[in-house]
């Protein structure tokens, strides 16, 4: 049964959002943390309004920055909630990200106030030592160099939420994780926040009451959990990272319903020998997401954990909701199917264009754009880059796509992903795909390095299961096999682990930065 009880569409602000959870469940509790302390939803507004406070003392005005270096924690979540009920704008900096490009984001964003916890103490000091501007610092533990956040309004009443702003107005700066280049800041509005919730109502049943789980960062994808979660009188659990014993154990000891992993988590899972010694009959939808899934590893998956699972396709420029493949058609779906990416959330209009901005004809590979209420305003500060994202309505993502005889989209890559090699266009997922297939293969990422013969050259990365004995001589007769020569990889290296970015992606932009140096590729 779908939960009606909230329709985004009838409010114009994200904080109204979480203003009502508030008023309809004060007495429920909204989140509990890793170690087991629990917030009711009361305390959840006391807290929000304790901070919508701080930050009007502290001079900030509608649309002003606050900037935040946390982990997966109610605090965090408050700072988040402070700026989008008072109407001001929320950056929260990726956890894994290097130094350099959390000092560029805060130089871009032009944070007016700046949060962190204890564990990130260090990195604080030092961007605050590179920092070009004077901004309050705060901590979210006592005992650090700045002062506890917490404290600084203790003891002062904290009057009813009142949430304040437009439709249009940006609340979120969501930096994209710069595995093509420099990051961007994707500005995020009150009415492309609401539709991302108004399409994950309407994808998913929401049992009043749910339970959720974020494993993965809320600053990120799992974090589009807690607002429907919330809406639904919910409890949001949460973990400070992910590691297979914690996840299994949190989603059987609280009966977790809804979840969201990226895939080398459900990896993890899968090859994890304790998975089936534990009960998660609880599992409503088991989503993943983030980047391409192997859909050998997700027919493993159906076999380990049944009809939950849920795929969904999208961008930071349109926020994890632009493709969906649900449970019912995991469970009805053919080899090949289980390679889609699904069909458009209702309310979308998804098109394949090629360069010429036309349709592409049925079955020919295109770009994938989409039209709607979801999309981004546009770039922080990058006028030029929003004119070549954004035209005619259409957010046009980079990725390619095709549409089978079976409506559905299939992912074929990123264009900037894609191998030219011999004048041959080659699409990198096809071939993990294929290696992903082999019973051996954990993970994989291929890419193309410079050859002076052919322009580019295939090349693979594998990590192999534990125990495994596969050569990589093996592997590339495993591809030729099934793929003939001109996708065979002329090399693949065996490694202990994919490096993945931040978000948790194969990081292609590092394991291509070791070949081709100053070189440039025609894919730019």
């Amino acid at each position: 049964m779908r939960i009606n009880a909230f329709e985004p569409s009838a409010y114009e602000t994200l904080g109204a959002l979480i203003v009502y959870a508030i008023e309809q469940h004060p007495e429920r509790t909204a989140m509990v943390d890793a170690d087991g302390k629990r917030t009711s939803y009361r305390a959840l507004g006391e807290r929000i309004s304790q901070l919508i406070g701080l930050f009007k003392d502290l001079g900030m005005q509608r649309g002003d920055v606050v900037a935040q270096l946390c982990g997966n924690r109610t605090e965090m979540f408050c700072v988040m909630a402070a700026a989008y009920v008072g109407g001001f704008c929320s950056v929260t900096l990726h956890a894994m990200a290097g130094a350099d490009d959390h000092a560029a984001i805060l130089e871009d964003c032009h944070a007016k106030v700046f949060v962190y916890e204890h564990y990130f103490a260090e990195r604080a000091g030092e961007l605050k030592t590179r920092s070009q501007r004077s901004i309050p610092w705060f901590s979210h533990d006592s005992g650090d160099t700045d002062p506890c956040i917490w404290l600084e309004r203790s003891g002062q009443s904290t009057p009813a939420l009142t949430s304040v702003g437009r439709s249009e107005d940006i609340v979120r700066l969501a930096y994209t994780g710069g595995t093509t280049g420099r990051s961007k800041g994707v500005m995020l509005s009150n009415r492309a926040m609401l539709s991302n919730v108004r399409l994950w109502l309407g994808g998913l049943a929401w049992r009043e009451g749910v339970r959720t789980l974020c494993s993965a960062p809320i600053s990120h994808g799992a974090g589009s959990l807690i607002f429907p979660t919330l809406a639904a009188g919910g409890t949001v659990y949460l973990q400070r990272g992910f590691t297979a014993p914690s996840w299994l154990e949190c989603v059987q000891t609280h009966a977790i319903e809804h979840t969201f992993i990226v895939p080398t988590m459900l990896y993890a899972l899968i090859d994890h020998p304790a998975t089936p010694e534990h009960d998660l009959s609880s599992l409503r939808a088991l989503i993943y997401g983030a980047s391409p899934a192997s859909p050998a590893r997700v027919r493993e998956a159906l076999e380990r954990f049944g009809p939950v699972l849920v795929q969904t396709y999208g961008q930071t420029e349109a926020p994890n909701t632009i493709l969906i493949l649900d449970q019912q058609a995991h469970q009805n779906a053919s080899a090949e199917q289980l390679a889609s990416a699904g069909q458009p959330f209702p309310g979308l209009d998804v098109v394949l264009l090629g360069d010429d901005g036309q349709p592409t004809a049925n079955g020919e590979t295109g770009e994938i754009c989409v039209k709607g209420p979801l999309l981004m305003s546009g770039y922080h500060g990058q006028p030029e880059q929003t004119e070549r994202t954004l035209v005619d309505g259409y957010l046009r993502t980079g990725d390619l796509g095709r549409i089978g005889a079976d409506g559905l989209f299939y992912i074929v890559d990123r264009k900037k992903d894609m191998i030219i090699s011999g004048g041959f266009n080659i699409y990198p997922k096809e071939i993990e795909d294929v290696l992903s297939a082999h019973p051996e293969v954990a993970a994989v990422a291929v890419f193309g390095v410079p050859d002076p013969k052919w322009g580019e050259a295939v090349k693979a990365v594998v990590a192999l299961k534990l125990g495994a004995t596969a050569s990589p001589e093996q592997l590339i007769d495993y591809v030729r096999a099934r793929k003939g020569a001109i996708h065979t990889p002329k090399s693949i290296e065996l490694v202990d682990a994919v490096p993945v970015t931040s978000l948790g992606k194969p990081d292609k932009k590092s394991l291509r930065s070791r070949y081709w140096n100053q070189q440039s590729r025609e894919i730019a």
